[in-house]
């Protein structure tokens, strides 16, 4: 059972950020505009190890959704960490909350960013739905078990060929931050290396890691392997070896596993190997001899509780209830462009795709995410979705190598 606490009344546009009150359980924070459209903008923040303040929209865009007439409000979810199970019932109390304190919302548009994302992403595919549509940014949309089987695999590699005695868990890990520490000084010793580089690039492959990924360097060509590798290596402790102290803890063991998984066919899979081929190559290294170690390495298998555990929360269905928007820049390196591909690839319903020529996570100007959620809007308003809107590209990442739905194969 949740606890609701209102904050003050906010009714102009240019009124200071509201208070929230406490009163146990969860927070929450909102604010209406005096020439209010009748739509409710519904946060869900990111990851987070704590639950923090809750925020009703991210600071950089909370002028211009208030001066477009939309309402907006969100939660702490009432916990930190993989909060999913917290986090769904508590947005769907937020908008309850908000109806009380300020009348009901014509329409409801649930949005957020990589965790919240996928928070969005839950509460499309809910029956009854309790928003009207949703817009999933840069989000870990390809579900809990999926994401972090992929990153296992990442992982594994990574281990087995490069830093076999450093000490570093891919499961029932104790510390992420001391775990990644160490994975960051063995991919220091190596990544200056030709040899270090093509084993990142091998594993970071495996792990869905684009070859782009830093905002501040160009994207590299297609055929420049060396360039892109470097950006895998940037990107890659961060994107590889994901927290999994916090959802083990939740989930009850361990919840990834790579039992029966072919790393030769996961490679073809991927579309990429000829790039881990030619720095193989490069590198004068045997790719074979590399790709046999990782079958020949011990498996990890999950405990099914666990498992039934990041099913539930959550592993998506792809079977969403009301319109769903997904957004990504096509250089994301902490959450895989891949995972976006593979919930599309998967949907039954009404999902579209918009891709960003950008790279890093969640580093969208705010005319890419009003654009956003004006394209939904139209969508809610018309019956039918507009043309792309302008600034959005044409892609299409590697296939997510470990797709797993609910009520579905898990690969």
């Amino acid at each position: 059972m949740f606890v609701i606490a209102a904050v003050a009344p906010v009714e102009a546009q240019r009124a200071p950020s509201p208070v929230p009150a406490r009163s146990g359980g969860m927070r929450w924070e909102g604010e209406r505009p005096a020439n209010w459209n009748g739509t409710l903008l519904l946060w869900s923040r990111g990851y987070s190890p704590v639950a923090g303040r809750p925020e009703s929209a991210p600071a950089a865009l909370k002028t211009a959704l208030l001066a477009e007439g939309y309402a907006i409000a969100g939660s702490d979810y009432g916990s930190g960490g993989w909060a999913l199970a917290e986090a769904v019932p508590a947005q769907r109390a937020t908008i309850a909350a908000f109806a009380a304190r300020y009348g009901k919302p014509r329409r409801v548009i649930a949005w957020g960013y990589s965790m919240g994302g996928l928070v969005t992403t839950a509460l499309a595919e809910q029956r009854p739905a309790a928003i009207d549509g949703g817009v999933a940014l840069c989000a870990s949309i390809g579900g809990a078990l999926g994401m972090m089987n992929m990153a296992l695999d990442g992982a594994s590699a990574f281990r087995t060929l490069i830093a076999p005695d450093a000490g570093i868990r891919i499961v029932d890990v104790d510390d992420d931050m001391a775990n990644g520490k160490r994975v960051a000084t063995a991919l220091a010793a190596v990544s200056g290396t030709p040899s270090g580089r093509a084993r990142i690039s091998l594993a970071g492959v495996l792990a869905g890691i684009p070859g782009w990924t830093s905002p501040d360097r160009a994207e590299p060509a297609a055929t420049d392997y060396a360039a892109q590798a470097d950006e895998i290596a940037r990107s890659f402790v961060r994107g590889v070896f994901l927290p999994r102290v916090d959802q083990q803890a939740r989930a009850g063991g361990a919840f990834s596993w790579n039992v029966g998984v072919d790393y030769r066919q996961q490679l073809a899979l991927s579309g990429r190997r000829e790039m881990v081929a030619a720095l193989y190559r490069a590198a004068d290294l045997d790719l074979d001899a590399d790709l046999a170690r990782l079958q020949a390495a011990p498996r990890i298998a999950a405990t099914p509780r666990a498992v039934r555990y990041m099913m539930a929360h959550y592993t998506p269905n792809a079977r969403p209830t009301v319109p769903l928007v997904a957004v990504q820049a096509v250089g994301d390196g902490l959450t895989s462009p891949s995972l976006q591909r593979g919930y599309v690839d998967a949907a039954r319903g009404d999902v579209r795709s918009l891709w960003v020529r950008g790279a890093g996570h969640c580093t969208f100007a705010p005319q890419t995410v009003l654009a956003s959620l004006r394209y939904l809007d139209a969508r809610l308003t018309q019956g039918r979705w507009p043309a792309r809107p302008a600034g959005f590209v044409d892609h299409t990442p590697p296939p997510m190598l470990r797709p797993c739905v609910r009520g579905g194969r898990c690969r």
